[in-house]
């Protein structure tokens, strides 16, 4: 089922829908034109277009599959990242657990394309999606779907919701520790957390089977705060287990896990005493699938700790340079609509001038227009109009959501496959 899911993606036409293809394939499927094996820079595509590296999506994929075995950790890979079957099924396919998702809509693509375990990193309370997941549960025994509880309130409507729907199995739920004072979400302190999971024992529909949250929202994060919080997350599941609220499972789930703290949680968890049934200490990041050229690369753990691996940034955003009104001034025909910005502006990396490829120097970009990348120029920069300008971009998330089909190119530009969005 999730191979001919996956195989149907290949059969769409190739058309106006799909950002930076190239005109001439108009009329064939996405299958058709990944065994031409066009070449991104001389194969007809227009800029701008995103395109993924073949090569450093492997490299990343391998990493943090090496990294949780390496610590004893299973993955949940936050899939809304990048909202990529095909990303989640080679996810899978190095060891992944399941896949962690944030809204409705992110877990119905997931179980179209066959995912076995979500985690939803959010309390679910609205009624129309709780009848879809009863209804997933009961269809499929193996199915399991896990998500936040945060409030008695939320338990209330998730159990009534559910009685309504008939459900006949129980829905799996986690406490959400909030981070902090000013956090996100989460429940504030720990007699609150009792008060939660009183609310979930009170409940025929739904079943505690552990706790969660995620540190990336600790205020003023550093590693000692970060280290401090997990330990509360740690210390709320041996006191839960102490008072029989984990009584007759098979299984009690303890996670967390972005992708800027994931070597804190590697460490507290490795602390995690035995309880009274095995620990699925669950590690959730996200980014790492493509990283980034700025925030991510900033914060990822393997800065810190470089003998563990290392990520490398998989996307670049090919724009042309439309116009060079002065030696201190240019512009590509990229902007807000094509790349990610909300945490930094993208980053000239290369120039590529008649098949030869440079080092952007001299090149900065200071803003971007809907359709315009704004570029200062210094004396140092060779830069003339039709010149090719390679991106590097900040934050996946925001970058993987602005594109609806990305080239996957080898280092030579030859592009191998094709990957959907759903967003």
């Amino acid at each position: 089922m999730v191979l001919d899911a996956l195989a149907r993606l290949t059969e769409e036409r190739v058309d106006h829908h799909f950002k930076g293809l190239p005109p001439d394939a108009a009329g064939l499927t996405v299958g058709e034109l990944a065994a031409q094996r066009r070449n991104l820079f001389t194969g007809g595509f227009t800029t701008p277009v995103l395109a993924l590296s073949a090569e450093r999506l492997e490299h990343n994929l391998a990493a943090l599959e090496t990294y949780a075995e390496r610590h004893g950790l299973a993955f949940a890979p936050h899939g809304k990242t990048s909202m990529a079957p095909q990303l989640f099924q080679r996810q899978i396919e190095r060891g992944a657990w399941g896949i962690t998702l944030a809204v409705p809509h992110q877990a119905r693509v997931a179980r179209a394309y066959g995912i076995r375990r979500i985690f939803l990193a959010n309390e679910l309370v609205d009624a129309a999606a709780l009848r879809w997941v009863a209804a997933e549960q009961d269809a499929d025994p193996a199915f399991r779907f896990v998500c936040y509880v945060d409030s008695v309130r939320g338990v209330e409507l998730m159990d009534a919701a559910l009685t309504a729907s008939g459900a006949s199995r129980p829905l799996d739920v986690v406490v959400e520790l909030g981070a902090g004072k000013g956090a996100r979400t989460g429940v504030r302190t720990e007699a609150e957390c009792a008060a939660v999971a009183d609310a979930v024992a009170g409940a025929r529909t739904l079943r505690l089977v552990g706790v969660a949250g995620y540190e990336g929202e600790v205020p003023e994060a550093d590693p000692e705060r970060v280290r401090a919080w997990l330990r509360r997350l740690v210390a709320l599941a041996v006191d839960f287990d102490k008072a029989g609220r984990f009584a007759g499972l098979d299984e009690i789930v303890v996670s967390a896990g972005g992708s800027a703290w994931f070597d804190a949680v590697a460490d507290v968890f490795a602390e995690v005493p035995e309880l009274s049934a095995p620990v699925l200490k669950l590690l959730r990041s996200g980014a790492y699938v493509s990283h980034d050229d700025g925030h991510y690369e900033r914060l990822t753990p393997f800065n810190r700790v470089p003998r563990e691996g290392g990520l490398e940034p998989a996307f670049r955003l090919w724009t042309q340079v439309v116009s060079r009104p002065s030696a201190q001034q240019a512009f590509t025909n990229a902007g807000k609509r094509d790349a990610a910005y909300d945490l930094d502006m993208p980053v000239a990396k290369v120039v590529r001038r008649d098949g030869v490829e440079r080092p952007a120097t001299g090149i900065e970009v200071t803003g971007l227009s809907d359709q315009h990348a704004w570029l200062r120029t210094s004396a140092e920069a060779d830069l003339e109009v039709g010149d090719w300008v390679g991106l590097g971009l900040s934050h996946p998330c925001t970058s993987f959501d602005k594109w609806v089909l990305i080239p996957v190119a080898e280092a030579d530009g030859t592009v191998v496959d094709y990957i959907r969005t759903f967003f």
